[in-house]
């Protein structure tokens, strides 16, 4: 028998795989495609229609009657008669920096508490101890709490006048007096970021979770029967394991996190310490009738969202694969 007889069944059998994938790529592309035809309609079509207004002059009364007025909602110059040049518009407003400040920091300080937090929690339900699965339903609960439910609920309990928390701290001598925690600029972020933490925590620690279930105990085993410390076997075995489940949860919360509006509307309303992108644009959009400038804001933010999630998948991307693609 020639050696090209030899090698035709494994060339048949290399086409053979590469037909079945292709008819699996097609078969996938078709079961894909309802869900993007959706997607488009759902989502595409209002976000294409949002950035449009960003362009124009439009009034949430007269949203086709619109004039196209290029950048000028983002950033107008003008100068006046005297000579002196101003700059208007949503980038030179201090009320959007400010917004854009309370947006990065919520983001950062809520997503950092929430990955420790849910990164401890993970940790001890994965650990085998009676009635784990009772206490893992139970760590659940505030997550599935309507964040409305969750920020109404929390805005009595932090009440200045008749809150539990108020009550609690000046039985047990912590505070001298009731505070507002709500109300004050000093401590309204503070008391929204714990309302956050405690909601959406066990989010964190399921995803986490599911990463630490996909880790081989005799990894562990061995690591034990070698003598190394448990402080040890974290950081050498379990953190790289779960990296890619951790930072999908980080990612999932961040964009989240910068598109926070329901808990900062109902804790928070009209609080310059606390207002985020997406309630001053709520505010524009809805309330002042600034549909153009409210339309803009909008496109920012969503600008800022798509940069952060491009610029982590790259990172993501550097980090496992030991450089750029």
């Amino acid at each position: 028998m020639t050696t090209e007889a030899l090698k035709m069944p494994a060339v048949a059998q290399r086409q053979g795989r590469s037909e079945l994938m292709q008819q699996r790529v097609r078969a996938a592309r078709w079961f894909l495609l309802p869900m993007m035809i959706a997607l488009a309609v759902v989502a595409g079509w209002p976000l294409a229609r949002s950035i449009y207004f960003s362009f124009t002059d439009v009034k949430l009364n007269n949203l086709y009657g619109a004039e196209w007025v290029g950048f000028a909602n983002y950033l107008q110059i003008r100068t006046l008669e005297s000579g002196r040049t101003i700059y208007r518009g949503v980038l030179a407003d201090p009320d959007w920096w400010n917004a854009v400040w309370n947006t990065v920091r919520f983001a950062f300080w809520s997503v950092l508490w929430e990955t420790i937090l849910g990164m401890i929690v993970a940790l001890v339900l994965n650990a085998e101890f009676r009635g784990r699965g009772i206490v893992r339903a139970a760590i659940l609960i505030p997550w599935a709490i309507p964040t409305i439910v969750s920020a109404r609920m929390w805005s009595w309990m932090l009440n200045d006048q008749f809150g539990i928390l108020n009550d609690l701290g000046m039985r047990l001598g912590l505070l001298a007096a009731p505070v507002a925690w709500t109300a004050s600029p000093d401590t309204a972020m503070t008391a929204v970021l714990v309302v956050d933490i405690w909601k959406t925590t066990p989010f964190m620690a399921l995803l986490i979770l599911a990463g630490l279930q996909m880790i081989p105990k005799d990894i562990y085993e061995a690591a034990n029967i070698d003598g190394v410390h448990p402080i040890k076997q974290f950081f050498r075995i379990t953190l790289p394991l779960v990296r890619p489940a951790l930072m999908v949860a980080i990612i999932f919360r961040v964009l989240d996190a910068l598109r926070i509006f329901d808990l900062i509307y109902v804790l928070t309303p009209n609080s310059a310490a606390t207002k985020t992108m997406s309630v001053l644009a709520q505010e524009n959009l809805f309330q002042f009738d600034n549909f153009a400038e409210g339309s803009t804001q909008s496109t920012l933010l969503f600008l800022l969202i798509a940069l952060f999630t491009i610029i982590y998948i790259w990172l993501g991307k550097v980090n496992f694969d030991g450089g750029a693609r």
